[in-house]
């Protein structure tokens, strides 16, 4: 009965289809904009953060002084205590254009927080005088830069080349690989003290204390007693990546919009599978009928329609999430929008996917349920 009805059939798997593929490709965008919002944390990944009492997440910077630093290094379970400048500020390339970056800076004798991976030049040239690595985006950026309506091309960015912050020299001697941020800027890393050269000078500098515990300490306790630091407080890793993603869900509007577009492929999943099975289940009642008439019972009837309500459901899932798989790649590829798809999307996707099956088949079983078998000889 359901593959033979091949017009049915086909709209069960495309509602179907187009519901999962609604919600697996919108929550993977939403996803990946969360782990952006995160982005600085795991390109610096440090144990524990140490900032001003009054951040809320990693982009928010409230500067602190340079004792600070010192102060960490006291507590009692802190094996080390580096400072880390991070701030946005703009870059002037050679062609006169200009680009704002995430500069970060790092402490000189460690470079602790270094780029996560390097693909062309060495981070420890970043102690040479004027040495800053660069990431991808910025070559992308570089690129994109035109010097004029006559002259449209982009310039290639390697190591050796100059451009300017604040005025300042800044020589390229790295190139490496960082997450993209949710700021969509590229990330510039130097030396804690060059980074201090390159921004205008304020009282306080200091952007955050990154920390690491002994190693027969926990880092939740070690955190508990740097929070004692009056105007200060810290974050392991993980709880500040978790408190950053939170505030973004909190205060921003992702949550809604994209939430919306999922209910909206709830409904329409709902609304065109249960109609559609409940037309398939009416044009097929005299056979139904026919089979209750040689004595199959309800539950048999029951485990009946809801196979074939399965069938459509798993198909339709397969070839939704299997799509959503192949833009993201695609996504992926092109850096551009976020994209990431945890577990916990296609369990939720392939949740909703059975309850619309149980929807579509509880309309069906109404009517099977009150079917007479002396359908038949009408």
């Amino acid at each position: 009965m359901l593959y033979g009805d091949v017009a049915k059939f086909i709209m069960l798997i495309g509602g179907l289809t187009v519901c999962s593929l609604l919600m697996t490709q919108q929550l993977g965008v939403f996803c990946g904009l969360m782990q952006w919002t995160t982005a600085t944390i795991r390109n610096v990944d440090a144990p524990i953060w140490v900032c001003d009492a009054k951040v809320e997440q990693v982009s928010e910077i409230v500067a602190m002084r340079d004792i600070e630093v010192n102060r960490v290094r006291s507590i009692e379970g802190v094996e080390w205590a580096v400072p880390l400048y991070w701030g946005i500020i703009q870059a002037r390339l050679p062609n006169g254009a200009f680009q704002q970056i995430q500069l970060t800076g790092l402490d000189s004798a460690t470079l602790i927080g270094r780029p996560p991976r390097m693909t062309s030049g060495n981070v420890e040239d970043l102690r040479l005088p004027n040495a800053v690595v660069v990431d991808q985006l910025m070559l992308k950026k570089y690129a994109s830069k035109t010097v004029s309506p006559q002259r449209p091309e982009g310039v290639t960015l390697k190591v050796g080349d100059v451009f300017e912050i604040n005025d300042k020299e800044a020589r390229v001697v790295g190139i490496c690989y960082a997450e993209q941020s949710f700021m969509g800027q590229p990330y510039i890393y130097t030396t804690y003290e060059r980074a201090m050269e390159y921004v205008p000078q304020q009282r306080k500098m200091l952007s955050f204390v990154l920390a690491k515990p002994r190693d027969d300490i926990a880092a939740a306790e070690v955190v508990a007693r740097i929070k004692k630091i009056p105007s200060v407080t810290a974050f392991t890793k993980e709880d500040f990546q978790e408190q950053t993603m939170n505030w973004y869900i909190k205060y921003t509007g992702i949550p809604i919009s994209f939430g919306s577009v999922v209910v909206l492929g709830i409904i329409v999943g709902i609304a065109i599978s249960g109609q559609t099975f409940y037309l398939f289940v009416h044009e097929n009642l005299r056979h139904l009928a026919a089979l209750k008439a040689m004595g199959a019972s309800n539950a048999l009837l029951a485990e009946m329609v809801f196979l074939q309500a399965f069938s459509v459901g798993i198909t339709g899932y397969g070839l939704g999430t299997g799509l959503t798989s192949i833009m993201g790649r695609r996504f992926m590829a092109l850096g551009e929008p976020p994209f990431y798809l945890p577990w916990q999307v296609l369990a939720f996707a392939g949740a909703v996917i059975v309850f619309i099956c149980l929807f579509a088949s509880g309309i069906g079983l109404l009517k099977v349920f009150r079917a007479e078998p002396a359908i038949v000889f009408r």
